[in-house]
């Protein structure tokens, strides 16, 4: 394996002169920098990157935190913020934090024992003050979909408002005026505000928001199918149903399939976020766009500009959009 003496060698310099080439140090020569970087390639060298963190005194590697590892929302979350950060040659360490608030602390600890530069974090149980505190005291912090007042410039985040909205009015202009809403944790934010964009849309068409046609879930396939049944056995009539997420659509399509319902003729059925399997449900899903890739990314490169020196534009908000599918009909009745 060739050493850094020999690129030294091969390139006729000295070996600060190699070392702050490799750092991308601005004071080398051009001409100087052009013969390390042939002889780098000529020699397949690949430098020592406990020595690199020496020398700059970075290890030139992000923590990331999700809530869980097996939901294709946070696959791609994870997706885009490795593949942001590996070309820029930087590297990612995972951890999970499972919606609990000691889980999602030791995950951090974790993180920061790893000696990582920064951390991106979908944080859920964590306080707004706990991440204020530690991007202040300990090391850069970038959040995903989520906003904390004292770091705007930190925080990627969607108008989820605004996306319970367009999947009630959707309904609404189909003709359904009778239509269920199985929510998200509603201590959770996102899940609080999308319910709050759901009954914006029954106001503003003069209907009345019925208690007995919210179901309040988890964001859970199963809770899919429980909030169906629950929302049925209530004997209050709907002809539509809003899910606050697509896992729990899912569920209930797959349980009102189980019933013997025709979908969507007996009961449209709109989801959040346009996961990877909402075009492959039956009738396939009618959903709210929840780019979080594109979020992800943004808090990628506002770490990379933040911690790494590069110039990235980020996009800090984001709207949401309705794609409509196979899951929703007009009404009828």
């Amino acid at each position: 394996m060739p050493t850094i003496y020999q690129v030294a060698e091969r390139a006729g310099v000295s070996l600060s002169t190699v070392s702050r080439v490799l750092n991308g140090k601005a004071s080398v020569n051009k001409v100087l920098k052009e013969r390390v970087e042939k002889a780098v390639k000529e020699l397949n060298y690949r430098p020592n990157s406990v020595a690199r963190s020496l020398a700059n005194n970075r290890t030139d590697s992000v923590g990331v935190l999700v809530p869980e590892l097996n939901a294709p929302f946070f696959g791609d979350l994870m997706q885009a913020v490795e593949s942001t950060l590996r070309a820029a040659d930087k590297h990612v360490i995972i951890s999970v934090g499972r919606n609990c608030l000691e889980t999602e602390k030791d995950a951090v600890e974790f993180l920061i024992s790893r000696n990582c530069d920064a951390l991106i974090m979908h944080a859920e149980a964590l306080s707004d003050e706990y991440l204020l505190e530690l991007n202040q005291s300990k090391l850069p912090v970038a959040l995903v979909n989520r906003q904390v007042e004292g770091l705007p410039e930190a925080c990627t985040s969607l108008d989820n408002e605004k996306g319970g909205y367009l999947a009630t009015r959707h309904l609404l202009e189909l003709g359904h005026k009778d239509i269920a809403y199985i929510s998200g944790p509603t201590d959770k934010c996102d899940a609080s505000l999308r319910l709050e964009g759901h009954k914006r849309a029954l106001s503003e068409a003069g209907l009345p928001i019925n208690p007995q046609l919210i179901f309040n879930g988890d964001y859970s396939e199963e809770d899919g199918k429980i909030g169906l049944l629950e929302l049925m056995a209530r004997d209050v009539p709907f002809t539509a149903l809003v899910c606050a997420n697509d896992w729990m659509a899912s569920g209930a399509i797959s349980c009102a399939r189980d019933l013997g319902m025709s979908l969507p003729h007996d009961l449209s059925v709109v989801g959040f976020d346009d996961v990877v399997f909402a075009h492959h449900v039956f009738p396939r899903l009618t959903t709210v766009s929840n780019p979080i890739a594109e979020m992800a990314e943004m808090s990628a490169k506002y770490i990379l500009n933040k911690v790494y020196g590069q110039a990235n534009n980020v996009q800090l908000y984001f709207e949401p959009s309705l794609v409509v599918r196979e899951s929703t009909v007009k009404h009828e009745g």
